[in-house]
């Protein structure tokens, strides 16, 4: 077995797959000269694997030559890197004033029942994925939550399981 495709021995992780291996190693290489190039890595690793596992920070702070708390710091301090896969279909529901007050929280509560998942988690078969934002500039149309690109707003609970089997459908 490849190191590659092997866990990795500290934590158990997965280390994916060679491509992805050898594509971050090449953004390293290419980019460590670079002032400030841990944000650039970051975001080159996140397209690479749609999020940071703790392997690739571990690889990304060898390559660099700095603390894996540095790269961890760095990872948990921006809102666009994530530390969990994410689905096919990503969820976010706005938990804005305007949505809030409008009962944005019963609609992520029946998203969360919906999918057997809570915010920030991603479904066994990696379909579906729910994050909570403050606001998607749709104030008119709360509560509101998008999938993918597609905003729907004026949200009922009830309404959440129709929307859902529209992407389930698609995706058989």
């Amino acid at each position: 077995m490849k190191q590659s495709e092997a866990n990795c021995a500290a934590c158990g992780e997965r280390l994916g797959t060679p491509e992805q291996e050898a594509a971050l190693r090449a953004v390293i290489e290419e980019s460590r000269s670079m002032p400030g190039c841990l944000m650039h890595i970051l975001q080159e690793a996140q397209g690479i694997y749609g999020y940071l596992p703790m392997q690739v920070q571990k690889t990304i702070a060898e390559g660099l030559g700095i603390s894996l708390s540095e790269v961890y710091g760095v990872v948990t301090f921006y809102s666009q890197f994530s530390l969990n896969p994410k689905g096919k279909h990503r969820i976010s529901v706005c938990l804005g004033t305007a949505c809030y007050v409008k009962g944005s929280d019963k609609v992520l509560e029946e998203v969360e029942k919906e999918l057997g998942i809570k915010c920030g988690e991603c479904t066994a078969d990696g379909l579906f994925s729910i994050d909570s934002c403050r606001c998607v500039g749709a104030c008119g149309l709360a509560p509101v939550m998008m999938v993918g690109e597609e905003v729907y707003g004026k949200l009922k609970p009830d309404m959440i399981k129709g929307i859902l089997d529209k992407y389930r459908e698609e995706s058989k």
